[in-house]
């Protein structure tokens, strides 16, 4: 069988779906991949490095997606490339489904099978899979030292002979894989780190790091059965809002991870928030591409509001392209492994197999 991959639009995503090391691996289980001309010169990895491992190097984007039988990529192809895909044919990436309706049904229209991994099951055959973990891990780990370039501030407490600068307060908001990356990369900083979630479980993993858990007295634990979080109640909303407007009083440097899946991300953070916080202060907000956690979020911008600088990016992964597209392969080559039927050296659709069950858009 054939795996073919095209490079992303660079303008809004720089990481690839393929690694020379990954191409011997899908080598290994009699795999042929083929991959555009300079599918990823901006990584380092040009085509004599490809060739070296085996991969056939393609001129043409219409050769390349006809003859591939699975097509491996980071989002969704644009219209002129589906438009190129035919009958039986497999696509595997982030494809976002719930924004791409219109666009996938196309595609099942044409009997192609196409599996989205934002929707891989929470288990644990499932971890070396797990796409948003790997690339979530980053994000968290970047959007820290984004916020602390700009923080004109010195970080950790320092004693010298002139005085004390004291450490910088951090607040992680929202403590999953991101914000968990986040109160790490601070706390090893020197930081003083908080960390607030709807979900209870998390206290017990940021206080394992460090940071100190804040929560809304007498809450209920959002949480579904698949570990994300879910909307929380008018109630909850104004409790926690009435924490955090105390808290971030004291705050330098707030992190924003908080996301609700197929949906729009919470406003946390108000404008009457973010003006109690002292000038120079940082918010860098992760949820950006999906609304921002703020009220004040505005993609690709450094919004100055009264002196409190709100930074949020459609896409922070382009700042480390080469680590994320490494993590991204060595997932997607196992949820290949987990499709593939070595045997009979084909897919293999076997819909009582969770992960493949999940993952199939239908």
């Amino acid at each position: 069988m054939i795996i073919g991959s095209i490079t992303e639009n660079k303008e809004i995503e720089k990481r690839a779906a393929v690694t020379p090391e990954i191409v011997k691996k899908y080598k290994n289980l009699g795999f042929e991949i083929r991959l555009i001309k300079n599918y990823a010169n901006h990584l380092g990895y040009n085509d004599k490095i490809f060739n070296e491992v085996g991969a056939k190097i393609i001129n043409d984007e219409n050769e390349l997606i006809n003859t591939s039988d699975i097509l491996i990529q980071i989002g969704l192809l644009n219209e002129n490339h589906l438009s190129m895909m035919k009958q039986n044919q497999t696509l595997i990436g982030l494809l976002n489904v719930n924004e791409n309706k219109s666009k996938i049904q196309e595609l099942l229209l044409k009997k192609i099978n196409i599996f989205s991994l934002e929707l891989l099951p929470r288990i644990t055959r499932a971890q070396s899979m797990d796409v948003l973990s790997s690339q979530a891990n980053l994000a968290g780990y970047k959007a820290v030292l984004e916020s602390f370039a700009y923080f004109e501030k010195a970080i950790p407490m320092m004693m010298t002979s002139a005085g004390t600068i004291p450490a910088a307060k951090v607040l992680v908001v929202g403590a999953g894989v991101a914000g968990l990356q986040a109160i790490a990369t601070a706390k090893r900083m020197g930081a003083i780190v908080f960390g607030t979630d709807v979900r209870m479980a998390s206290k017990e993993q940021v206080e394992s790091l460090g940071g100190k858990f804040l929560t809304v007295e007498d809450s209920e634990n959002l949480e579904t059965e698949g570990g994300y979080a879910k909307e929380a109640s008018e109630d909850f909303k104004k409790k926690q809002e009435e924490l955090l407007n105390e808290t971030l009083k004291k705050i330098d440097i707030v992190i924003c991870t908080a996301l609700i899946p197929g949906k729009k991300a919470p406003v946390i953070i108000k404008n009457n928030m973010i003006d109690s916080m002292q000038p120079g202060s940082i918010i860098y907000d992760l949820a950006a591409s999906q609304g921002g956690n703020t009220s004040c979020t505005e993609v690709d911008k450094i919004v100055d509001k009264n002196g409190v600088k709100i930074m949020g990016e459609r896409n922070i992964l382009n700042k480390l392209p080469f680590s994320s597209t490494n993590l991204y392969a060595k997932n997607l080559f196992n949820f290949i492994l987990n499709l593939y039927d070595k045997k009979n050296k084909k897919i293999n659709i076997n819909l009582e197999d969770e992960i493949i069950k999940n993952t199939l858009v239908k």
